[in-house]
């Protein structure tokens, strides 16, 4: 699947709720699906700077294509790491990098956060958008 499709499907699913604290239900059930970071990889290094709870991160390539795991100490941004997984696993490093991510704002996710919650987001998208742009300058360079 690509991306925009990804995106298209995680809006129709969040379409089926009304209220936000059924939103919010969604993504801690959503959390309860991550790809687990390994117990190895809950480094300081995979860790996410700007995020209120631990967050951890980690990127593998394999055939061209980025694979993600993740962990976090809090439900929400777990669940919220793990819609981004969802939308990332298993694309080109040049599709990171060209996606818009529109969903966030149809769905309304950047609006119902708190403001910290709401950085960690925008922290969490800049580590996965800089994962690609590593994996593709390397890719460019062998």
């Amino acid at each position: 699947m690509t991306i925009q499709e990804i995106e298209q499907q995680i809006i129709d699913e969040f379409a089926n709720f009304d209220e936000w604290l059924d939103k919010y239900s969604y993504l801690i059930e959503l959390g309860r699906d991550c790809p687990v970071i390994d117990e190895k990889d809950k480094t300081e290094s995979n860790l996410i700077k700007g995020c209120q709870s631990r967050v951890w991160l980690s990127c593998q390539q394999r055939d061209g294509r980025l694979y993600f795991t993740a962990d976090s100490d809090a439900v929400i941004t777990k669940g919220i790491i793990t819609l981004l997984i969802r939308t990332f696993d298993g694309q080109t490093p040049k599709d990171i990098l060209d996606a818009d991510l529109s969903f966030i704002d149809v769905i309304g996710l950047k609006e119902h956060l708190s403001p910290t919650r709401s950085n960690g987001l925008t922290s969490m998208l800049k580590q996965m958008k800089m994962y690609a742009l590593a994996y593709s300058m390397k890719n460019t360079n062998q």
